[in-house]
């Protein structure tokens, strides 16, 4: 075409031609020479035909000033982008569908919200922040990915770095024990981990960032969690089998801590941001702070944080609880770098805690034993994102974790725990073709452990792990379906004892149904498969952390779990609600069976395996009687047993209820509660029954949200009658009840 014209044009200049011609001739000239571009534009038009886009503004609620660098998300798709400097945003080239989108910035959110995307279409969508922790119901552990938590498959509790404030405590059971279908294993108050729906040890996986932390808290009742929460932009609860992304051990669920710098779908900024926080309390003489900043120029981010908290001896109705004191300090650093299509960071942190082991004051053999625990872990995250084609983003994963502990008596070693541990783990997220999406991916472990001195009950043992998985979901608008499948591989290699090996597969497929805009049924069936862990299978000796003498088992099969769980969600501006039943069926149930004799002074227990079953409910409702009112109610329950026998499980947690009131006044917040447990007297062999109790807890806050910055300051009066009371799952509950009154105040400063 464009020689065809050239040759007319030539014409032109030897042939007088009519007016009319000569603009035939120029046309055809001009096409000629945009044709290419003319193609471009053409396909980018029926591009954004058949794609949508949505464009809008946030706020302040408080204020109506405009947010800056607040994260606009997509989540079916996991979509986002970040505001200007007026607060507005765009995001295009949307496949036409039902989404959820939401909108944080820091610890303030807006109450997610569903979207319709159509052909061409151009939806304007405004969000107004606030500091409501009643409308912050985000999740990434539950599928790899953001999603909502009314969207999940599985149950998920979110716990958001402003009620975290307010729940400061030496160690994480103690953060998270009243939350549904969330308990405390106990071994004093620097040992404690949380139990989720009765299940407790290596069935519950507690992870940093989505990656196992190194600790060897699993194994026995005094050892705690490497974890600093005041540094943490939430944690999240998946209650129930999430064995598919995380491991074969997470039969009973998954605790994620996510700290504030390992978001890596945040964006990068230029100047700093930071926080810090400061706590004191009464009853075991509290105290504590820690404060993070971070610097970004261009793509780069550099960020440092550090923080200590330190408690006395606590005290309770009926005196001190002697040898109860801890102490904790943390320190961490990384740089980031985050380009349009790739990321990448590196970190080192260091955590050393050292705390004591209540006694029986009344027993004349017993010591004050003391745990002085150190862990340096370092951590590498890189991939690439905004990809086209099958893969919308990969991401690589490495970590090394160096987790040592002493046990000490009067300073002198006794034992002399190390535990290395190093991970790698690779996941690529497909990008959404039509109604399904989803992620697979590898994951390998190499453990090194041994222990020395005294108290060796365990040869040194190398552990290695692979695993490789994939998660799909299928979306028809109103219904989505999600399976997936884990097939994974552990082996153990002990010093002078058998090795092992073990293979299996988990698998799961849920439905879940919209019932019109804010109520979602779910249904979820799993399968999961756990191999032994290593204290099962080689433990043998004096184990004074679990109050047992363990003899274990080299000759122990892999567990099985066969499971359903249903959940009723409702989420709106003025109610938040959640109703789940849940039925694990479990086929060679791994546990401690005592033989009724006594060595070395503690009752002697080998582990056995049986069938067993775990059935029972969880609710939670959060209503707004007037805009200014909620009323905060909460039940679970919980009931476990061998099978065969119909004996309860140990250390299953009572039938426990919440009432409280959550009056809000601008900025103010006040929050009286009353904690309710049952008389727990379904006992395992030699285990005593636990009485009933109320507590009431009173609390208020007052926060401040800025364009720029967030205040809050919160006080707590915690068991405020006084009341005695014990903790069914604690391994010390005969001489060590739970706290007595106290008070708690914290502040908290969040700057951006």
């Amino acid at each position: 075409m464009r020689l065809l014209a050239v040759l007319l044009l030539r014409n032109t200049r030897k042939t007088e031609l009519p007016p009319a011609a000569v603009t035939r001739v120029f046309l055809a000239s001009l096409l000629a020479r945009t044709a290419p571009f003319a193609l471009l534009v053409g396909a980018a038009v029926v591009s954004a035909q058949n794609t949508g886009s949505i464009h809008g503004t946030v706020r302040l609620k408080s204020t109506g000033e405009p947010v800056h660098n607040a994260i606009v998300t997509i989540l079916s798709l996991g979509r986002n982008t970040e505001t200007s400097d007026s607060g507005e945003y765009q995001i295009t080239n949307l496949p036409p569908g039902s989404y959820t989108a939401v909108a944080r910035r820091a610890s303030i959110a807006a109450l997610p919200t569903t979207i319709q995307i159509t052909a061409g279409g151009s939806l304007t969508l405004d969000f107004d922040l606030v500091a409501d922790v009643l409308k912050q119901s985000v999740t990434v552990t539950a599928s790899g990915r953001m999603e909502s938590t009314q969207e999940a498959f599985l149950p998920v509790t979110t716990i958001e770095s402003l009620e975290l404030s307010s729940k400061s405590a030496p160690s994480l059971g103690e953060v998270l024990e009243r939350q549904p279908g969330i308990a405390k294993r106990s071994g004093g108050p620097g040992s404690t981990r949380p139990v989720v729906r009765g299940f407790d040890g290596d069935r519950v996986l507690v992870l940093e960032d989505g990656i196992r932390t190194g600790s060897m808290s699993s194994s026995s009742g005094d050892h705690g969690e490497p974890i600093d929460v005041d540094s943490l932009e939430r944690i999240e609860v998946v209650r129930g089998p999430a064995t598919l992304l995380y491991g074969s051990n997470a039969i009973g669920g998954v605790v994620n801590a996510i700290s504030r710098h390992d978001l890596i779908h945040e964006h990068p900024h230029d100047g700093v941001r930071g926080y810090a926080t400061a706590i004191g309390g009464s009853a075991n003489a509290n105290g504590g702070g820690g404060a993070g900043l971070d610097y970004g120029v261009g793509r780069w981010l550099i960020w440092g944080k550090a923080g200590g908290q330190r408690t006395g001896e606590y005290g309770t109705p009926i005196g001190t609880i002697p040898n109860s004191q801890t102490r904790s300090e943390q320190g961490a650093g990384g740089l980031s770098r985050y380009g349009d299509k790739s990321f990448l960071s590196l970190s080192y942190g260091i955590n050393d805690a050292r705390y004591g082991v209540p006694f029986d004051p009344g027993n004349k053999d017993a010591e004050a034993a003391v745990l002085a625990m150190r862990r340096h872990a370092f951590r590498f995250n890189g991939g690439a994102k905004n990809l086209s084609g099958v893969l919308d983003r990969v991401q690589f994963t490495l970590s090394y974790s160096d987790y040592n502990h002493k046990e000490l008596l009067e300073d002198q070693i006794q034992s002399h725990f190390f535990n290395k541990q190093f991970i790698y783990r690779g996941v690529f997220e497909q990008d959404r073709k039509g109604r399904l999406s989803g992620s697979f991916g590898f994951w390998g472990m190499r453990r090194d452990f041994r222990t020395e001195g005294v108290e060796v009950i365990s040869p040194p043992v190398d552990q290695n792990a692979f695993a490789v998985f994939a998660v799909e979901s299928l979306d028809f608008e109103k219904t989505r379906v999600q399976f997936g499948g884990r097939l994974g591989h552990t082996g153990y290699q002990p010093q002078q004892l058998q090795a092992r090996s073990f293979t299996g597969f988990s698998g799961s497929l849920g439905v879940s149904r919209k019932i019109g805009p804010s109520t979602v049924l779910v249904g979820n069936y799993s399968h999961s498969f756990r191999a032994p862990a290593l204290e099962e299978l080689y433990n043998h000796g004096p184990h004074p952390g679990n109050a047992t003498y363990e003899i274990g088992n080299p000759s122990l099969v892999r567990e099985r779990s066969d499971g359903l769980d249903f959940s009723l969600r409702h989420q709106s501006a003025k109610l938040r609600a959640e109703a789940g039943y849940f039925y694990y069926f479990n086929t060679d149930y791994v546990y401690l069976a005592p033989t009724g004799r006594i060595a070395d002074g503690l009752p002697e227990a080998r582990y056995l395996q049986a069938g067993a079953r775990y059935t029972g409910t969880e609710a939670r409702v959060d209503a707004a009687i007037r805009p200014s009112i909620w009323v905060n109610l909460g039940l679970d329950v919980v009931n476990a047993q061998l099978r065969a026998s119909k004996i309860p499980l140990p250390r299953i947690p009572p039938v426990r209820g919440l009432v409280g009131i959550d009056y809000r006044y601008k900025g103010f917040s006040v929050r009286p509660e009353l904690v309710l447990a049952n008389r727990q007297d379904r006992l395992f062999i030699h285990e005593t029954p636990t009485a009933g109790y109320a507590l009431m807890n009173f609390s208020g806050s007052y926060t401040v949200v800025r364009q720029h910055s967030l205040h809050v300051i919160t006080a707590t009066l915690f068991n405020s009658t006084d009341r005695l009371y014990r903790n069914h799952l604690s391994f010390i509950k005969e001489f060590a009840p739970e706290i007595g009154r106290g008070f708690r105040l914290a502040y908290t400063v969040r700057f951006f």
